[in-house]
């Protein structure tokens, strides 16, 4: 029989990146719901709100920041595999794992592509 300890810690390490994940979305929901309550209040006493208010904040060169994100996760990902000792149940070595980083890291130079083209295109399609 596993002790407490042995099922407790995967469990936590399984969850933790869920709860940060859960914690920012609620964070967006809440300063969301405030600044539409703002724009309500405003409206309702009768202030001509300007169309830039009404429009979602975007941060400037959101798919820049996406981009050097995934890169470095799935290099991130890639190096951690990489570096691991110790063997699969295969024989394979953990390290043979390094192609899982891959993924976010092409998803990352899709994001770069796309903020070039776009900055390189003036904001056009």
């Amino acid at each position: 029989m596993e002790s407490p300890v042995f099922v407790l810690i995967p469990v936590v390490v399984m969850l933790t990146p869920i709860l940060i994940v859960l914690i920012v979305l609620r964070y967006q929901h809440l300063q969301t719901r405030a600044r539409y309550q703002t724009l309500l209040q405003l409206a309702d006493k009768g202030v001509e709100l300007p169309s830039q208010w009404l429009l979602e904040p975007g941060a400037a060169d959101t798919e820049r920041r996406r981009a050097l994100v995934l890169i470095c996760g799935g290099l991130g990902i890639m190096l951690m595999f990489l570096s691991l000792p110790g063997q699969l149940d295969s024989g394979r070595s953990i390290g043979s794992l390094w192609g899982i980083g891959l993924l976010p890291s092409m998803i990352g130079l899709g994001y770069l592509a796309s903020w070039w083209l776009n900055r390189r295109g003036g904001g056009r399609g």
